[in-house]
C-alpha cells in the first residue's frame, strides 16, 4: 500500500491549440489538445488541469465548445482556469464535465466570486490560482492576467485570503520557473504550504520525477503539477506526451509505503 500524492499535467491552450510557455511568454505550439487529453486518459493520470492563457488578458470567457470536446475525451478529474468571472460560467463548466474551476485574476478583481462558488458548489470545486514573480527587489509578488499585471500582493497573504473566502485548494505557480525545467522554487512552495490548512498544488519548473519528489517532501506540497515534464522528452525537447512510470515514482520516493 502506497501513499500516492496527485501528479497533475497542466495543459495550456491558446486559440484552440495546445501550447507551452517559458516564464509565461513565447507560447510554443504543440498540437491538438484533444489528442493530448486522449493520451493522458490512456496513461491514467490522476487529474488534468486545463488553462486558457489568453482568456483573462483578452477579457473574454471560456471557449466552451473546445472545453466540451476536451471533457468528452477525459476519464480523470478535470479543472479549468481562464476567463471565469461569473457563477453561470462555472455552472456551465461543471455541467459539461469539469470538477473544479480555477480562479486567478478574479481573486483580485472579484474576490467575492470565490465565496459565491464555494457556497453554491462546495469548496472542493474552487481552486485559487496564485502566480508569483520576483520583483526588482527579489521579493515574491503576485501577478494576474497571465502574468501581465502586478498586484503588489504577497503569495501567502493572497493564498490565506482565498482560503478564508472558501477556496478548497491553492495552485501556486512560479512565473520565473515556468518552462525552465530547473526545479521548483522550494522556498516559495514551503512558505505558502506551511501557512495554509487547505491542500497546495505546486507548479513551475519540474524537470524530472526527482523534482516531483522534492516539491512534495521538501516543499510540503500536497500535489505536484507540471507542464514541460509531461509534454517534452529528451534534451532537445521533442514533443511527446509522457508520464513517469510507477516504478520510477516509487524508486524516487514520490510514492511512499504507508
Amino acid at each position: 500500500m502506497y501513499h500516492r500524492p496527485r501528479l497533475i499535467p497542466c495543459l495550456l491552450i491558446s486559440d484552440g491549440g495546445l501550447v507551452k510557455t517559458v516564464r509565461f511568454k513565447d507560447p510554443n505550439y504543440l498540437g491538438d489538445p484533444i489528442n493530448a487529453v486522449k493520451i493522458f486518459s490512456e496513461k491514467c493520470v490522476d487529474e488534468l488541469c486545463v488553462q486558457d492563457i489568453r482568456a483573462s488578458r483578452e477579457g473574454r470567457g471560456p471557449d466552451f465548445a473546445l472545453l466540451e470536446d476536451i471533457a468528452s475525451e477525459a476519464f480523470m478529474p478535470l479543472s479549468y482556469g481562464g476567463g471565469v468571472t461569473t457563477v453561470e460560467q462555472a455552472a456551465r463548466l461543471f455541467h459539461i464535465g469539469f470538477e473544479k474551476v480555477i480562479l486567478n485574476t478574479a481573486l483580485i478583481d472579484r474576490p467575492e466570486l470565490v465565496r459565491e462558488l464555494a457556497e453554491r458548489f462546495g469548496s472542493q470545486s474552487v481552486v485559487a490560482s496564485i502566480d508569483v514573480k520576483l520583483d526588482r527587489l527579489r521579493r515574491y509578488r503576485c501577478v494576474v492576467a497571465g502574468g501581465t499585471r502586478a498586484t503588489g500582493e504577497t503569495p501567502l497573504a493572497l493564498a490565506q485570503r482565498a482560503q478564508a473566502l472558501g477556496a478548497g485548494e491553492v495552485l501556486l505557480n512560479s512565473v520565473d520557473r515556468d518552462g525552465m525545467m530547473q526545479g521548483y522554487d522550494l522556498k516559495l512552495v514551503k512558505s505558502v504550504a506551511d501557512g495554509l490548512t487547505v491542500p497546495l498544488i505546486a507548479c513551475g519548473g519540474a524537470h524530472d520525477a526527482a523534482d516531483l519528489a522534492r516539491v512534495l517532501h521538501e516543499g510540503h506540497a500536497h500535489a505536484a503539477a507540471a507542464g514541460s515534464l509531461f509534454v517534452y522528452f529528451g534534451p532537445l525537447k521533442a514533443v511527446l506526451i509522457n508520464v513517469p512510470s510507477e516504478e520510477e515514482l516509487c524508486r524516487l520516493g514520490v510514492y511512499r509505503a504507508r
